[in-house]
């Protein structure tokens, strides 16, 4: 596979979201400035992200929904599926638990870890916690390659190390800070607190009636 941007698998997750809202709503087809729409792109940018997965419409009939839906699956997901570990089950922890369960039949979150011994060794939504000083034993015996991160800042570089020791090729991290981690592992970073103060900054410039431009992913 040809070398494949971050931006792009964003869109196409999220053209996959639309699908299943089209799906639910009984539609069979649509067309790509339906899809551009919805997903606030241009038809163009739609073609080309789906030019990737190999699916191709036609002018009369557009895109079947659910023959596009699958076709992103099978570009998007791991043919086996993914088992995925959580790194701390403090408020955001429980939360993001709780959100992702059962959202993808493909990709769950099988194994946390902490080190609060209330939470050690239970089932925490069907999710067994271990201490994390087994960080490394449990994900390579597992053979899991993906892992949330949700703990605070001063533990997030030493822990991360341990993922890359244990074979994590992708982490999403929701600890504040820069983490320093290899080249050939994947890190989304999520932090909340600076998307907010995003959020804050371009209501404050919308209220006093300025301009701005809008990005684009």
């Amino acid at each position: 596979m040809e070398k494949i941007s971050d931006l792009t698998v964003h869109r196409l997750v999220l053209y996959r979201k639309l699908l299943k809202r089209l799906m639910n709503e009984g539609q069979k087809s649509v067309y790509s400035y339906k899809l551009a729409t919805m997903a606030g792109r241009t038809p163009a940018q739609v073609r080309r992200d789906l030019m990737e997965v190999g699916y191709f419409g036609t002018p009369v009939h557009g895109y079947s929904v659910e023959e596009l839906k699958k076709s992103i699956d099978d570009f998007i997901d791991h043919p086996q599926g993914q088992e995925v570990a959580i790194i701390g089950l403090g408020n955001l922890g429980r939360a993001i638990l709780d959100y992702c369960r059962g959202l993808n039949p493909k990709l769950n979150i099988t194994v946390a870890f902490d080190k609060d011994p209330k939470k050690v060794d239970r089932i925490i939504n069907g999710c067994k916690c271990y201490h994390i000083d087994k960080l490394v034993e449990v994900i390579r015996e597992k053979n899991i390659k993906v892992a949330i991160l949700s703990i605070p800042a001063d533990d997030a570089q030493s822990v991360a190390d341990g993922l890359v020791e244990a074979g994590i090729k992708a982490i999403l991290n929701y600890s504040p800070g820069r983490l320093y981690i290899p080249e050939n592992i994947y890190v989304e970073n999520r932090d909340m607190m600076l998307a907010l103060e995003k959020a804050a900054f371009f209501a404050k410039i919308i209220e006093e009636g300025k301009s701005y431009g809008k990005i684009r992913h």
